[in-house]
């Protein structure tokens, strides 16, 4: 019974964060979903008053909706860097043409990929851990102000280093294996994973969790049912950052010292005024820090259905 109240409870709060004060100065009972007059209801409420979820075929027309302009912007830019190069207003051993780019990916690709799955697994990697160390950095600072006041200037203090400057510290400590490229990249996807999990879990509505206190819910049931999905918005938000930094991270610690990855590609490329290759290599790394951030916004309509910009019909992609 308890179980069931707080499962209740926790969706009602997070349907009333999603909402955002939207309907706020107009009249509506319990559980119902207020349109606005003169425009018909594109869905019907639910049994608990919140619209039902969009199907996949909707779903997958808004993504293919959003898709269009980026495609457009990109497309604008292949452009311009086609016209710039062929005409060689930048000469092109320093601006090479998409051809010669292409070339060279298919000529190295075995290669290019081999340094790819280098550089991915530290990224993946790095992130994964700062993830899980931010989370409970997060919930330590969010329910101990002692723990606050003594890790939050560490975390801060922390943050504020340049990482490219430890970063040779890190290469001197643990050698040219991927252990200081995998650190680097936890330190800087650290922060705002801890930054974003405190923000979430401290926004959550008090009444709630006297509410939860009341019926006997334990701290652990608490934190389950009613902080940690209440902090889930901000946290995904967090953690769409800390995924592209934890890509530079890995190339950061790769410049310093490494014999493999992409870093290690480009700094060979820059020496050797191999245009083409460090448009390759740039090009790899940025799909790499596009395609992890696409599978945490999965994640995340998966996670948080419920929350506004779900709701509203934000797609995979910004819209």
């Amino acid at each position: 019974m308890i179980e069931n109240s707080l499962d209740a409870a926790g969706q009602r709060a997070a349907a009333d964060q999603a909402a955002g004060g939207r309907e706020a100065g107009s009249p509506s009972s319990p559980g119902s979903t207020a349109v606005p007059s003169g425009r018909p209801s594109t869905m019907a409420g639910t049994a608990d008053g919140r619209p039902p979820r969009p199907t996949l075929g909707r779903r997958a027309a808004v993504f293919a909706d959003s898709l269009w302009r980026p495609a457009l912007v990109l497309a604008v830019l292949f452009a311009a860097w086609w016209f710039v190069a062929a005409q060689e207003y930048v000469p092109n051993y320093l601006v090479p043409t998409p051809g010669q780019v292409g070339e060279t990916m298919t000529a190295q690709w075995s290669e290019l990929a081999r340094h790819t799955l280098v550089t991915l697994y530290e990224t993946v990697l790095g992130f994964v851990l700062a993830a899980a160390l931010g989370l409970a950095t997060a919930v330590a600072i969010a329910y101990s102000r002692t723990l606050d006041k003594a890790l939050y200037p560490i975390v801060l203090f922390a943050q504020v280093i340049p990482k490219i400057a430890i970063a040779p510290l890190l290469v001197v400590w643990f050698g040219l294996g991927l252990t200081p490229k995998i650190i680097l990249a936890v330190l800087i996807a650290f922060f705002p994973v801890v930054i974003s999990g405190v923000a979430g879990l401290r926004s959550t509505d008090p009444e709630l969790l006297d509410l939860a206190a009341t019926m006997g819910a334990g701290p652990w049931r608490t934190f389950r049912k009613i902080r940690f999905p209440n902090a889930l918005p901000h946290l995904m938000a967090g953690l769409k950052v800390a995924v592209t930094l934890a890509v530079v991270g890995a190339v950061v610690g790769e410049f310093v010292g490494a014999s493999e990855g992409l870093g290690y590609v480009l700094l060979l490329a820059n020496g050797n005024l191999d245009a083409p290759l460090l448009f390759a290599d740039l090009i790899l790394m940025s799909a790499i820090g596009i395609v992890l951030f696409v599978l945490v916004e999965i994640a995340e309509a998966l996670l948080i259905p419920w929350h506004a910009s779900r709701r509203a019909g934000v797609s995979l992609t910004t819209s």
